[in-house]
């Protein structure tokens, strides 16, 4: 029943569908970004270890895509993360004009570090869900994706 009416307007703010997923996200990355502080690891560099450990050697334009960054952001991004020995750039076996992000061994321990951390805050939010509600969350999220 609430679904319909925040659809048609009927509602308040808190009760809007796209407004829920937004705060729900926010919260969760505010969470995320307080576990990272201590390592002095920001959440967009995270998640680039998380896109690099998953797939390793990434066109920029490709890696921007699944961490959620413009391209522009990323490049200043993976720069910091070059400097400090986390990724670095390779050219393309096929295609030496292309650039490829790879994951550094100092990137992969970190990553290895944090996924610890990262597993734990999902279990936390998997735990205050249900294991069934949580897949059917994620089953749902997925149907609303393009």
């Amino acid at each position: 029943m609430k679904w319909i009416l925040a659809v048609t307007g009927d509602t308040s703010m808190q009760d809007k569908l796209a407004y829920l997923i937004a705060s729900i996200s926010r919260q969760l990355e505010e969470e995320l970004s307080e576990i990272l502080k201590p390592q002095g690891i920001a959440i967009e560099q995270f998640r680039i270890l998380t896109a690099l450990s998953d797939m390793d050697r990434r066109p920029m334009r490709d890696l921007a895509g699944v961490v959620l960054v413009d391209p522009a952001s990323l490049t200043k991004i993976v720069d910091r993360m070059v400097a400090e020995a986390l990724v670095f750039r390779a050219p393309a076996p096929d295609d030496r004009r292309k650039v490829l992000i790879c994951l550094a061994s100092k990137g992969k321990a970190l990553y290895e570090r944090l996924k610890i951390l990262h597993d734990a805050q999902q279990r936390k939010l998997v735990n205050r869900l249900s294991e069934r509600k949580a897949d059917q969350l994620a089953d749902i999220l997925r149907g609303l994706m393009n």
